[in-house]
């Protein structure tokens, strides 16, 4: 049963393909923010998958999210999630992101069930429209 509290971790390992250079949103190579998204939203949603149908799903919606100390290639970086409220559809979820050396990212995230043929249908359905 889908309760707040649920928790996740995801670990990723900085290499040259999740630097802000070879992401683009910078020159540097350290850790990327949008990579520091990516794995937040990662950690949120495979939290919560096994509390879901198989039909069903979620989708990001929003996040707010400080990015407050850069990491190296080669270094590990851990995220933390936890499902702090439920409204409905729509989840809320602390986060927060260490290296080796400490936090380096935290914030909120949202994500919405769906389901999951409802929402690719209606999302190609935007195909027909133009």
């Amino acid at each position: 049963m889908l309760t707040t509290g649920i928790k996740g971790v995801k670990t990723v390992t900085v290499n040259e393909t999740n630097t802000a250079a070879a992401m683009g949103s910078g020159e540097l190579g350290v850790f990327a923010t949008p990579a520091m998204l990516a794995l937040m939203e990662a950690c949120a949603a495979e939290s919560v998958k096994p509390y879901l149908d198989a039909n069903s799903s979620t989708v990001g919606i929003s996040a707010n999210i400080q990015h407050v100390a850069a990491t190296p290639v080669g270094m590990t970086v851990t995220c933390e999630s936890e499902l702090v409220a439920i409204d409905g559809r729509k989840l809320v979820f602390k986060l927060t992101a260490r290296d080796e050396s400490g936090l380096i990212g935290e914030g909120t995230h949202e994500r919405f069930i769906i389901s999951k043929e409802k929402f690719v249908s209606k999302t190609y359905a935007k195909l027909n429209k133009q």
